[in-house]
């Protein structure tokens, strides 16, 4: 995998019981290194943390285990049912996941990664798709979805469209990404499929944003620089 010293950051999203996570899993077996926004996240709200400090301001003590760490599940009840409040919780974490997901991308930048995954449910909602290029979406059709999420969680059909709606629609998503993961039919099918993305995305020469973000880049312009405001001082 030779892409001229640049790294490759690759954008991939999907929908509640898409199979994004399954895919994420295949990609990483491959070799490719993931930075879930889900980890970061969890990371970033633990107990005493800049977003755990905001999520209780907003929502109040009620949220909390007996241990003072959020009770996600009591949250995602509340945020499903109500947009308003999903709103808040985004925007209370907003700043911590940037910063945890930006620290996750330069230690990869510093050790010369060539391709990284950012694994992000939210990567159109929070404008991530601004930094990754390709992006992948893993999509299945509303009815599959629903299905899936019912038989998954052991919900209502009710709760599960409820939780569906509460996010854009997969169908959007299918329309702003660069690539498409079909995941309607069996998991071998989806696995071909990220295989042979993945070849794909090694194969592809850098970008030109890609080698001016690259180590190699940087210090050419740092370089470029310095000699320019040297010669003008001479």
């Amino acid at each position: 995998m030779d892409l001229g010293g640049a790294m490759r950051i690759v954008g991939l999203t999907g929908g509640i019981a898409s199979g994004k996570s399954t895919a994420s899993k295949e990609f990483e077996a491959l070799g490719v290194p993931i930075i879930d926004a889900d980890k970061v996240a969890r990371a970033a709200s633990k107990k005493g943390t800049l977003a755990w400090r905001r999520i209780v301001l907003t929502f109040g003590k009620e949220i909390l285990q007996e241990d003072g760490e959020i009770n996600r599940g009591r949250l995602g009840e509340i945020i499903f049912s109500d947009h308003a409040k999903r709103k808040a919780l985004n925007s209370a974490m907003s700043f911590s996941i940037g910063i945890g997901l930006y620290w996750e991308l330069f230690k990869h930048w510093i050790k010369g990664t060539k391709v990284v995954i950012m694994d992000v449910p939210l990567l159109f909602e929070a404008k991530l798709d601004r930094l990754t290029k390709p992006i992948i979406v893993v999509w299945v059709d509303p009815e599959t979805q629903e299905a899936r999420l019912v038989k998954r969680d052991k919900i209502s059909k009710e709760l599960a469209l409820k939780k569906i709606s509460s996010q854009l629609s997969l169908d959007e998503k299918r329309d702003r990404a660069d690539i498409v993961i079909d995941n309607t039919s069996s998991i071998e099918a989806m696995k071909q499929q990220v295989q042979d993305i993945y070849k794909e995305i090694v194969a592809t020469p850098s970008t030109m944003k890609e080698l001016l973000f690259s180590r190699r880049g940087i210090f050419f312009l740092l370089a470029t620089t310095i000699f320019g405001l040297w010669w003008l001082k001479g």
